[in-house]
Parts: C-alpha cells; structure tokens; sequence
C-alpha cells in the first residue's frame, strides 16, 4: 500500500493491502502459475542467486502472488515480512529450524495443538532438538527455570487449540527476553483482526492460514511473520544469523538485511533446501478469505459468545471453555488480548465420558463432524480420540485434554440454528450419565483431573 497504510485500520488493510497494480495492470491480484521467471542478463540472475538484488528467480523460493499474500500478512501483523508456506506445520517447523540447530532447545508451553506438540516430542526429538514443555499459567520465574544455556526460543499459542487457553504473551515475552530468546506466538485462532502480538512483546508470529485465514475450507498453508525486532547480535546466542553462512559465500544475515534477518534466512535457506512452498493458487484464495476476514471473524466471536452461554446453562454440559465468558479463568486475559472478540472455537465437556462426547458428535445434524477449524461452517470433533489421539493420557491431560471434551468451532450461520442443532443433539445424551463415571473408571484420571480442574474448566 501507500505510505499512509500505518494510519489505515485492519478492515481496510484486509482489503487493501499487499497487491497494489500499477496503471492498467489488473484490480484483482493474479495468479502467476510458472515456476520459473525470464531475465535479459547473467548477470542479473547472478545477483539472485547471492542475494544482491530482489525478484523472483524459482517458485519454490519464491512468487509474485505468494508475496503479495505474505506483504498482506506483514502488514496486518504489524511485521518487517512474512513467509508463506505449504502449511500450518511447515510454518511452526520452519520458525524453530530457522534459529535452532541439533543440539539446541526449545521450550514450548503445553497448551499445543497436537500437531504441534508430536513435532515437538518426536520429530524435533529426532532431528536432535530437545523441548521441554511447560504449563503456559506457570509463574515467570518457573517459566523461566526452564531456560537452558542452549534454549534458543520459546513457543505458545494466542489462543490454546483445543483448550482455548488465552496466553499472556507480555508476560512470557518479557520471560524470554530477560534471558536474550526471542518469543514465537501461532496466532491461528485470533488471527491478525483480534489480536497482534507483536505489539504485546512476540517476536515471530506464525499462522495455519488453513483456519480463519482462508475461511472456506480450500486451501492448506502456512505463515511466518518477523518482527524485526529482535536484537540476534545484542543477544550473542544466534550465530546462525549472526556468523557467515557458507552456503551463501559467507555472508552474515543480520549484517546484510538487518532487521529482517530472521525471514530472509527462512526463506534462501530452510525454504530453498527444504521446499514445502505455498502454491500460487492457494494464496490467492487464501488472499480472497483474508479480504472478508474482519467481517467474518466479527460473527465468528459473536455467534460463540452466544452459544458458550447456552453451554454454560444447560444441565447436560459440565464446563464450558470461552476466552470471553465473563465467569471464565482467562476473561481478564482475554478482555486485554482480545478485545474485539473471543474468535469462534468453544471447548467443552458433555455429561459423563467420552463415549458421551462420541453420542453428541454423531447426533448432530447442521454441524459437521470434520478434522478442522475455523472456517465459515460449523464443526465439531471430539479432540482425545482424534486429533490429540496420539499422545498418552497423562500427555493428554497436561494439554488439557479431557475424555468429555468436545471442540466446537462456530460458524456464521444464524446463531439459533446452530443453537438448535446442539440443544437436539445434548438431548440424545443419557440424562442419568454424570462425570463421575469417568473418574471411578479411571482411577489415574481421577487424580490427574484433580490436579489439574482449577486451569480446565
């Protein structure tokens, strides 16, 4: 955009920003479906290839209609740039390898989506990087025990999937920053409109552009947003930044591009050798959902407040888990992070044990059962036994993940029919059923959910 975009407010940049045509160009962003980009001289191409000059050379590092997606995404995040990958998961990996060789360590909060947390356990663990989770309400100074003399970042959530936990990002940020690490926030279910935590303290953003970004259920990506404003030289703990990199005839990232160091190495490094790159078509439906993004996350937040209070209220529901419930362990947080709405995923128990969750899920008429979130339809899916069915039940817990919960991830459909369609559903249940049921069969559980009862309900 112009100069002035920085006065302009998100319901404009989600428009606005990031494609700009030039006269008699086309108004809306094209697709640049080639893989490769035509120059007049050697010479030129020669400058690409040692990162003197700017511009396309080869569509796995980069696109024209990529790079209009992720400038819209630096933009809406408040960031120096942005990189656009195949997916959510490619973004969280690439964020960590950027900065974190084998040998090092991350620490990440437990509140993890499950994909991200098997990354973490297993497929990190495998590259030869350690991580040690901790619970995300823990005190800064056991927050801060954890760090390691080799821990190169800490990771967490905006908002928790499926636990809907809000995080406090200041105060984990400034945790990081006292010991010289930068802080790296998924922001997927606040999404740029809610919530922008670089102004709180983050220092790399990252999103499954899958989810709200996209909206409709089209296309599968992912984005990395830079700050800028890490300090990797004031730090001393990132030579890979900071010392000549000899894949590119020793240059220094943070001497040559400075405040976007971080990103440009995400990209001619991890990106070029790596290769899980967005397709020019998908961020240009991406781009299209981004556009309406505002609008939709509006009733997304609106609807799920609504359908949280009748969750709350109803007798065959045992918790109910909204960042905006005003009777809720997180409202302070929420009401300071997330002030324009709570975004549209409700996390909640039904009335006995899993099997329950299970008669409630398959009860269900306009809400669909599907392995996703936040897009425009209403969706339900029942977290222990699918998308967190990996981890063990004590690992399951510490995400707080219980066997009754249920995700709910609220559309923009008219409110009462969605609340229609649960309110049947709940009343297939067993009335009799109560949640004790799965505590005297489980006596492990029990004492977990004990433990754990005042950070899950």
């Amino acid at each position: 955009m112009k100069n002035n975009e920085k006065h302009h407010a998100q319901e404009t940049l989600c428009v606005q920003a990031g494609y700009q045509p030039k006269n008699g160009e086309a108004r809306i962003m094209p697709i640049v479906q080639s893989t490769t980009y035509k120059y007049d001289k050697a010479e030129e191409v020669a400058k690409l290839f040692d990162l003197e000059a700017e511009g396309h050379m080869y569509s796995r590092i980069s696109n024209p209609t990529v790079a209009a997606l992720e400038e819209k995404m630096a933009t809406l995040e408040g960031g120096v740039g942005a990189l656009g990958t195949s997916s959510g998961q490619s973004a969280t990996l690439l964020s960590v390898l950027t900065i974190c060789n084998a040998g090092e360590h991350v620490l990440a909060l437990s509140n993890l989506y499950g994909g991200t947390f098997t990354l973490f356990s297993s497929t990190l663990k495998k590259m030869g990087i350690d991580v040690t989770f901790v619970n995300h309400r823990a005190t800064p100074k056991e927050i801060a025990s954890h760090i390691q003399e080799n821990t190169k970042l800490i990771f967490g959530e905006t908002i928790g999937n499926p636990g809907v936990d809000v995080l406090d990002i200041e105060l984990i940020a400034k945790v990081a920053h006292d010991h010289g690490i930068p802080l790296v926030v998924d922001n997927t279910f606040a999404t740029p409109y809610l919530c922008r935590p670089i102004e709180f303290g983050a220092d790399i953003v990252t999103h499954s552009t899958t989810k709200y970004l996209d909206g409709h259920a089209t296309s599968v990506g992912g984005m990395i947003v830079d700050s800028g404003k890490f300090d990797w030289e004031k730090s001393g703990k990132f030579p890979h930044l900071t010392e000549p990199d000899p894949s590119y005839h020793g240059l220094s990232y943070t001497k040559q591009f400075q405040e976007k160091a971080y990103i440009t190495k995400a990209r001619v490094a991890f990106l070029r050798d790596m290769g899980n790159t967005m397709s020019p078509f998908n961020a240009f439906l991406t781009n299209l959902g981004v556009e309406t993004l505002a609008l939709r996350m509006e009733r997304h937040s609106e609807n799920a407040l609504k359908i949280a209070g009748f969750l709350g209220n109803h007798p065959k529901v045992s918790w109910v888990k909204y960042p905006l419930l005003d009777n809720g362990d997180h409202f302070d947080l929420a009401k300071k992070y997330l002030p324009k709405g709570g975004s549209g995923i409700i996390s909640f128990g039904v009335q006995g044990d899993g099997e329950q969750g299970k008669t409630f899920i398959n009860s269900l008429n306009l809400a669909s059962l599907v392995v996703h979130v936040g897009d425009l339809r209403t969706h339900v899916l029942h977290p222990a036994s699918m998308t967190h069915r990996q981890l063990s039940l004590e690992d399951q817990i510490k995400a707080g993940i219980k066997p009754e919960m249920v995700r709910l991830s609220v559309g923009i459909e008219h409110v009462d029919d969605i609340i229609g369609d649960i309110d049947q559903a709940l009343d297939a249940l067993d009335g009799n059923v109560t949640n004790s049921a799965t505590a005297e069969s489980n006596p492990t559980l029990q004492e977990s959910s004990n433990s754990i009862s005042a950070e899950t309900r």
